[in-house]
């Protein structure tokens, strides 16, 4: 089975940009939707990003768009998700998911996500 794995969380300060990697172990996500996910501490898990499998189509939480960038390059399996201006709240484990089946207006829905990283911590704070 395909595995995902998350890179480049860590603590930066607010305000401050950081760029999360995920690795497909093999090509058979170059078809699915990939999708970014945040879970804060005592929250429940909630969309940021997600970009169709041609990067033709991406989507965004409110909360992130005009900082947040999200691509992908086929070729090496990877998708990643450049974010900006870093805010405290932000702080959260990020993660990198994928859709093999999902339609347009459904990128948000998390159940529609059938493969899942182990996560990256971002912090962010002083």
């Amino acid at each position: 089975q395909v595995q995902l794995v998350e890179s480049g969380g860590g603590l930066v300060q607010p305000g401050a940009s950081l760029t999360l990697s995920c690795v497909a172990s093999d090509d058979s996500l170059s078809r699915a939707t990939m999708g970014w996910f945040r879970q804060s501490s005592g929250k429940e898990r909630e969309f940021v990003s997600a970009i169709n499998y041609n990067g033709g189509r991406t989507e965004f939480a409110d909360s992130v768009k005009g900082r947040f960038t999200i691509s992908r390059d086929n070729a090496k399996n990877t998708v990643s998700l450049q974010m900006n201006t870093l805010k405290p709240e932000e702080t959260a484990i990020y993660y990198c998911a994928a859709a093999d089946k999902i339609r347009v207006g459904q990128y948000l829905r998390e159940y529609k996500y059938n493969y899942w990283g182990q996560g990256t911590q971002v912090t962010v704070g002083s």
